[in-house]
C-alpha cells in the first residue's frame, strides 16, 4: 500500500513553516507531492520547499512570481504541474517576465496514471468503460443500476477535486476525446462537465486536495472519484476500477505511453510546449495517462538557486537514482530517452544556449 496517513495533510503546513528558511520555493500539483516531499524516499534537495496547492494555483504563482500563493515571501523558483502550460499562459509570460527574468522551462518529471477508486459493495471486481464512466461523470446515469445494467438504486456519487488541479486536467481529457458534447478539457472539474457551471447532483461531493479523494470515496457506498496512484493501491481491483479491462499498474502505463520521442530539432527543444506529450485515449495498455511537469526558470539572479536547480536536474535525469522512488510511489520513471535529451538540452547543453545558468541568455536576466 503506498504512503499516505498524515504525510499528505501536512505538507502544505509544512512547506508554509519552513519556506522562509529554504533556499529554492516552489509548489503546486497534489497528485506528486509525496514524491517530491515529505516521505522518507522523497526526491526534492532538503532545502528546496513544496507547497501543495493544485496544479493552476502553482502555475499562477510561478508564472507571476507571486509567493504569497504558496504562503511565502520572496521568489517563486519553480512550480510542479500536471496542466500544461497553455498557449495564452506562455505568451503572456514571455510578453511580461522573459524580458527581466529569462525563458522558463518546462519539463516532464514522471509518468502517471489517473485512477478510479470507488466503493460498491459487494463489487470488488468493478471493470468500467471509458463510455460508462462518460455516463457516471457527466451525471447522465445517476444510479449504479443505471450505469451497469443491474436492477440496484443506489445513488452514484461522484467525488471530484475543487480548484484548479492538474489531475483533472488529465481526467477530463481522456473524458473529452470520448464524450465531448459532455466534456471540455479542463483543470477545473466544473468548467470542463458540460455545460461550464452547471449544476452538480446534491450528493456529489467536491474536494480540495488529492489525499482527501480515496477517504470520501471509502466513506460512503455508491461513491467513485478520480485520483494519482500513489494514493491508492494500484494492483487491487477492489480499490480501483479497471478501466476497458485494464487496472492502472505500471505495466500497463508504460504500454500505453508507448514510444513518444523527446523534441528532436532545435525549434522544438526551445519551445516549452514540445517538452509535454499529452495522451487522449491509447490505443493500448490504461486509458488515463499523462505526465506530472515540473516549471523552471532558466535563469536565477541568485547563483546559488541556479545551482541548485542544475544539480537537481542532474539527479533526477542523469541517470537511475531516483528511480526506486519514483516507482515506490506508483509513478513511471521517464525514459533513458528523454532524459537523456532533458540533460543535454537544460544541463550540459551549450550549442543551442538552452541551459540552466546559460551565460550567452542569463548575463542581465534572472528570477530574482
Amino acid at each position: 500500500m503506498f504512503k499516505r496517513s498524515l504525510i499528505a495533510a501536512s505538507l502544505s503546513v509544512a512547506a508554509l513553516v519552513s519556506a522562509q528558511a529554504m533556499a529554492v520555493t516552489g509548489g503546486g500539483a497534489s497528485l506528486p507531492a509525496e514524491l517530491y516531499k515529505g516521505s522518507a524516499d522523497s526526491i526534492l534537495p532538503a532545502n528546496f520547499s513544496y507547497a501543495v496547492t493544485g496544479s493552476g494555483t502553482g502555475k499562477n504563482a510561478f508564472l507571476t512570481n507571486n509567493s504569497s500563493l504558496f504562503g511565502t515571501t520572496g521568489t517563486v523558483h519553480y512550480a510542479g504541474s500536471d496542466s500544461v502550460l497553455s498557449g495564452s499562459e506562455l505568451t503572456t509570460y514571455n510578453s511580461n517576465y522573459n524580458g527581466t527574468y529569462g525563458p522558463l522551462i518546462q519539463i516532464p518529471s514522471v509518468a502517471t496514471s489517473v485512477t478510479v477508486p470507488y466503493r460498491k459493495d459487494g463489487n470488488t471486481t468493478l471493470n468500467l468503460t471509458s463510455a460508462q464512466l462518460c455516463d457516471a461523470f457527466s451525471g447522465a446515469k445517476t444510479t449504479w443500476g443505471q450505469l451497469l445494467g443491474t436492477t440496484d438504486s443506489t445513488p452514484i456519487r461522484i467525488v471530484y477535486r475543487t480548484g484548479s488541479s492538474g489531475t483533472t486536467e488529465l481526467f477530463t481529457r481522456h473524458l473529452n476525446s470520448i464524450c465531448p458534447t459532455r466534456f471540455a478539457t479542463n483543470s477545473t472539474f466544473t468548467n470542463a462537465r458540460l455545460p461550464a457551471g452547471g449544476t452538480l447532483p446534491s450528493n456529489w461531493v467536491g474536494v480540495a486536495a488529492t489525499s482527501t479523494v480515496v477517504s470520501t470515496v471509502k466513506a460512503t457506498n455508491g461513491s467513485l472519484g478520480y485520483v494519482s496512484p500513489d494514493a491508492v493501491n494500484i494492483n487491487s481491483n477492489a480499490e480501483v476500477s479497471r478501466v476497458n479491462g485494464n487496472l492502472p499498474t505500471q505495466a500497463n502505463v508504460s504500454t500505453a505511453l508507448g514510444s513518444v520521442a523527446p523534441p528532436a530539432n532545435a525549434a522544438d527543444r526551445a519551445d516549452p510546449s514540445k517538452w509535454v506529450p499529452v495522451f487522449t485515449n491509447p490505443s493500448a495498455g490504461y486509458s488515463i495517462v499523462g505526465y506530472t511537469n515540473f516549471v523552471f526558470g532558466q535563469c536565477y539572479k541568485d547563483a546559488s538557486v541556479s545551482t541548485d536547480v542544475r544539480a537537481f536536474i542532474n539527479k533526477h535525469y542523469g541517470g537511475t537514482t531516483t528511480n526506486a522512488a519514483v516507482a515506490a510511489h506508483g509513478f513511471i520513471p521517464l525514459t533513458p530517452a528523454w532524459k537523456s535529451a532533458i540533460v543535454s538540452a537544460f544541463y550540459t547543453g551549450t550549442s543551442e544556449n538552452l541551459a540552466i545558468g546559460n551565460t550567452n541568455v542569463c548575463n542581465t536576466k534572472g528570477r530574482p
